[in-house]
């Protein structure tokens, strides 16, 4: 096979003459460096590209319309077609040549390289390529042979929404990226995701390629900073490649309305980026872009090795030029995004025309494109995952009595974590006040990520901490970082922006989980602090417990909802996430300097059983169950009380309600307390269950229901979405979660005078008659 062979094209694949040009340069490089022994063979590639890619094309639209394929090529009739058509078939075909290119470019240098797409409902691209040249996992290439009777098995798998017993879906071809996809990590639900991932993602030595969507170029913001994060001292090669088809669901992108790509292109440039424009119609240019773009940034590297440049780089930047749908019928349109095709063949005749001819243009003989495949055989991966190994020190620990910063107790344990970790890559999502969150210590040692440091500050060109006003963009960073150690630490009101990315992350590391095979990296915690009881000099809008009670609703195996109580707590909870692998740690914290309550024992103790039994005996008549620190100390104010008044009570401490829940499945049920302990800790014995919960009352009744006694016997006070500018003694008085209010509570609930356990100057206070500061501290 010779260039003008090549050149000529096969099926609906055409190769303009910049991508020739570009080709027979990228030949005489290949060939001069000695990348490549002979041009004859690396046209025959190319020519086998072009083979698969129309041959994969052909199966995606398959898998939209058909429920039969026929390997010989013959016109379908209308019986062969589905009921309920279903596919994003139009951003799918655009994959098609995108991700044969990278496949391609992995056999042409006999490297293998990752891959994340954002888009990750164009999942049947990769899905159809995978097994047409035999990638995709074992599974998946037993169950569904390449015959007609295996390709029909794998149409009519794709959106067959059928459930099993179990309640499982049936078919492990998914609407989106899923674990089931060879090389999948990220399910790209949320199109932008990706390209706030890619630059954090891989190590040195290492190569990523990922495919970013430009409908999502408008949605997620903080993609435009990937320059400014990029070092090849901590950092492998990445290659984002944009297909910009110029569609979103229903209109034009805004970058198509705002002048396509030359209008991108110019941002790009202003954002630090160096834009390439290929046609994304053609699998051979994005052979010659990924090669490239590294090419460039390994030239870039080398500079800034020997001091010739300095940071930020010009970071590579492909845009794919296509239309939506490119290859079929309907190309280009609104429609495409779906269902190309204006009805469907099954019941329309037209529709049935245009599918035959659309898939007749793209069909190759098995003796033509399965030799094809064959010759896209890839490269091992010789650095696969790995379990990531951390050493955990032991924490300092506090002194009964002495008063600390839980979140700077965090802040401290976390610097000897990193400073015996040092051989990991470290990374810190900071959406800005690190140091007044109490992390000052992490910033010091770690510092700001920046181009250009101003002096006195804690800013660094190989800086760990990456700050940005943006949750999104500093979540991502820390979740790409998959074979490293991470923190992320936040104000808890706006944590709830990184809810999307980490349930996503979540998701797919459980369904990781429950196919065997599962999530390797360490466990993030997420520290939520500068918390609703803490912020009222920011007003209501900072005062949002959303976060955790939010991943409460999630698989408590996944997400660890976690309240340490003082600065033992916080350094045991610290120290017990990074033994975790695969899961968030929502980690809600105070930065005040609080009284130390717990024992090293009982710190461990609370964090190994998920509760604690801190005072009286846990059968006594009353129970008084604190979650969340500012809770605990109205607890132990109310327990006074109770004591003073010879009230027989027991206090508990519950660090994680997830644990007390009825399990939703087996995996769940694994991490649950164990059933001695539940039964130690909250027997049904007991007369008034009192909870005081860090956020809204019902959501830990709901969470908790097996510790429900029932409306009679059990209670909740905690956040009933009153604040403002107010201190946290005022914002527990505008609850109505003090502990005064607590004792009314119970006294009323056991049928008791009011007057039994107050005054009755307390009551007239919290009657709305009296002075609040006679049951709460004054501000000064």
């Amino acid at each position: 096979m010779d260039f003008t062979t090549w050149a000529q094209g096969h099926g609906v694949i055409n190769h303009s003459l910049e991508t020739q040009r570009r080709i027979k340069q990228l030949a005489n490089d290949l060939e001069s460096s000695n990348r490549i022994s002979d041009q004859t063979r690396f046209y025959s590639l190319l020519n086998s590209l072009d083979i698969i890619t129309n041959q994969a094309m052909w199966l995606v639209v398959h898998m939209t319309y058909s429920k039969q394929v026929y390997l010989d090529g013959r016109e379908l009739k209308s019986e062969d077609f589905k009921q309920d058509p279903q596919g994003h078939t139009g951003g799918s075909l655009n994959m098609v040549p995108a991700f044969a290119g990278f496949l391609a470019a992995n056999t042409l240098t006999l490297e293998h390289r990752d891959w994340l797409m954002g888009q990750g409902h164009c999942v049947a691209a990769i899905d159809a390529l995978q097994l047409l040249t035999g990638q995709a996992k074992k599974e998946r290439i037993d169950e569904y042979p390449l015959t007609d009777k295996g390709l029909s098995d794998f149409v009519r798998a794709f959106y067959s929404y059928q459930v099993s017993a179990k309640g499982k879906p049936v078919s492990p071809l998914g609407s989106h990226v899923n674990v089931n996809t060879q090389g999948a990590s990220i399910e790209g639900g949320y199109l932008g995701f990706a390209a706030l991932h890619y630059v954090h993602q891989p190590l040195p030595g290492e190569k990523l390629v990922a495919f970013l969507s430009d409908g999502a170029f408008e949605e997620q913001r903080g993609s435009d900073w990937a320059a400014r994060w990029w070092r090849a001292e901590d950092s492998g090669s990445v290659c984002p490649i944009m297909i910009a088809n110029g569609r979103r669901i229903d209109q034009r992108t805004m970058t198509a309305q705002q002048g396509d790509s030359a209008w991108f292109a110019d941002h790009l440039a202003h954002q630090g980026f160096d834009p390439i424009c290929i046609d994304g119609r053609d699998p051979a240019a994005f052979v010659w872009a990924i090669l490239t773009m590294e090419a460039s940034l390994a030239e870039s590297a080398a500079k800034i090795e020997h001091g010739q440049t300095q940071y930020p780089i010009a970071l590579p930047y492909c845009i794919a030029e296509t239309e939506k749908g490119f290859g079929f019928p309907g190309a280009g349109t609104n429609a495409a995004h779906g269902l190309p095709l204006a009805n469907n063949p099954r019941f329309d005749d037209e529709a049935l025309r245009l599918f035959n001819l659309g898939v007749k243009a793209l069909f190759n003989d098995s003796n033509v494109w399965k030799p094809a495949a064959d010759r896209l055989s890839q490269p091992e991966n010789i650095k696969p995952d790995y379990d990531v190994v951390v050493h955990r020190p032991e924490p300092d620990w506090k002194t009964m009595g002495e008063y600390y910063s839980p979140a700077q107790a965090m802040d401290d344990y976390f610097v000897s974590l990193v400073k015996l970790n040092n051989q990991l890559r470290i990374r810190v999502g900071n959406p800005d006040e690190l140091s007044s969150n109490r992390f000052g210590n992490t910033l010091a040692l770690l510092k700001h990520r920046v181009t250009h440091p101003e002096s006195n500050v804690a800013e660094s060109l190989d800086g760990k901490v990456i700050t940005a006003l943006n949750e999104e963009a500093v979540i991502s960073a820390c979740l790409a970082n998959r074979q490293g150690l991470n923190l992320i630490v936040s104000y808890e009101a706006f944590a709830v922006k990184m809810l999307g990315a980490i349930r996503q992350a979540l998701i797919f590391s459980r369904h990781q989980k429950e196919s065997s095979d599962p999530a390797k990296w360490l466990a993030l915690p997420v520290v939520a602090t500068s918390h609703l009881w803490e912020n009222g000099k920011n007003e209501q809008s900072h005062q949002d417990p959303t976060l955790c009670e939010a991943l409460l609703n999630e698989m408590s195996d996944m997400a660890r909802v976690v309240f340490p109580a003082d600065a033992n707590s916080a350094m045991a909870v610290l120290k017990k996430c990074y033994s975790d692998s695969g899961a968030i740690w929502n980690v809600v914290t105070a930065k005040s300097k609080l009284e130390v309550l717990m024992t090293p024992e009982q710190a461990n103790e609370v964090v190994e059983q998920g509760a604690v039994c801190l005072r009286g005996h846990c059968s006594a008549e009353i129970q008084l169950v604190a979650v969340g620190s500012y809770q605990l100390h109205q607890a132990m104010l109310l327990s006074d009380r109770l004591s003073e008044r010879q009230q027989a009570h027991s206090l508990i401490y519950l660090l994680e309600p997830g644990r007390y829940r009825h399990p939703r499945d087996e995996r769940e049920k694994s991490i649950q307390a164990q059933h001695n302990v539940r039964s130690v800790l909250f027997p049904d014995s007991v007369e008034q269950r009192l909870f005081l919960y860090h956020g809204h009352p019902e959501s830990i009744l709901s969470c908790c229901r097996p510790l429900d006694l029932g409306p009679k016997n059990t209670s909740a006070l905690g956040y009933i979405n009153q604040g403002g500018t107010l201190d946290s003694q005022g914002m527990l008085f505008a609850n109505q979660c003090t502990w005064a209010h607590g004792a009314l509570h119970l006294s009323r609930k056991l049928g008791l005078e009011d007057e039994n356990w107050l005054s009755v100057d307390e009551i007239k206070a919290l009657m709305g008659e009296g002075d609040p500061y006679e049951i709460i501290d004054p501000p000064y």
